[in-house]
């Protein structure tokens, strides 16, 4: 869809807005005249970021795990709002280190918090979207197109939260809810340096792969990305928008050739990545 409709008095809830893409995507609407409700797990963090924003927002502390929780941050943000105009489904964690090293149980968050969180958070608020016709903004990863060795939960997450996005918008498009997907790179955010944070090997993976993948972008221009995508209803969006060429390339980089062009660049490293992992106290599996 390439209508560019305003935000500008429009409720939007936003899961994973205590910092990072959520709290700058939450700034950013809030600037172009939404109503912003913050949902997340850090209470301190939300209240700040709301009131920063100003008397017209709100937070909700919610973990996406939780049904009755976000059930709960739903019914909130309708109370105060009057109904949901727009959903963003951001929060999303990442563990990194190969399965030999990476703690399973953080494994299981990742995928708990990053595909479950997802679909937990709309089948909460879908009743208001349809009576809004609202819009869907679920947040996927460049890693949704590729495998990514060292963060193998973190991966499989994001490829399946695109197929639950895809299968969601043909099941809602008839009450007149649009969904998107957002693809962003590396974006520089708390995540990403608290996940390499005694990793040097996972940091050099990052910055070795090959353009556009190891790009490096701004929160504010992540933030400005998804805010576009909200006001054209957009069915994918990009970041940057040259990481698109890598959603074409996916059967390539699925494929047998492709899986030996990553084990060519990535074994070295990873077995480097199992040692500094197994150092900071990860045991060998």
């Amino acid at each position: 869809m390439t209508d560019h409709q305003s935000v500008a008095g429009k409720n939007v809830m936003i899961t994973g807005a205590a910092r990072g893409i959520g709290a700058a995507t939450a700034t950013e609407l809030a600037r172009r005249g939404a109503r912003v409700s913050l949902v997340g797990l850090e209470p301190d963090l939300l209240e700040l970021n709301a009131k920063a924003l100003g008397e017209r927002h709100m937070w909700v502390e919610a973990d996406v795990t939780s049904q009755a929780a976000i059930d709960a941050a739903v019914e909130a943000t309708v109370e105060r709002f009057g109904g949901i105009d727009v959903l963003i489904a951001n929060a999303g964690v990442v563990n990194l280190g190969t399965i030999r090293t990476a703690d399973p149980d953080a494994s299981a968050r990742t995928i708990e918090v990053n595909l479950i969180g997802p679909h937990r958070t709309v089948a909460a608020a879908v009743h208001h979207l349809a009576d809004s016709r609202g819009y869907v903004l679920v947040v996927a990863s460049l890693a949704s197109f590729s495998p990514l060795p060292g963060a193998a939960a973190y991966a499989a997450s994001k490829g399946g939260v695109e197929s639950l996005a895809a299968t969601l918008r043909l099941e809602l498009a008839q009450y007149g809810i649009t969904v998107g997907t957002a693809h962003p790179s590396w974006i520089d955010t708390d995540m990403i340096r608290r996940g390499e944070d005694g990793l040097p090997t996972m940091t050099k993976m990052r910055t070795e792969m090959p353009w556009p993948a190891n790009t490096l972008t701004s929160v504010e221009e992540c933030a400005y990305a998804f805010a576009e995508a909200v006001e054209r209803r957009a069915l994918r969006t990009y970041v940057p928008k040259a990481t698109r060429v890598m959603a074409l390339l996916r059967p390539l980089l699925m494929s047998g050739i492709g899986h030996r062009a990553i084990a060519r660049r990535a074994g070295t490293d990873l077995r480097q990545l199992d040692a500094e992992n197994q150092a900071r106290g990860a045991g060998w599996r």
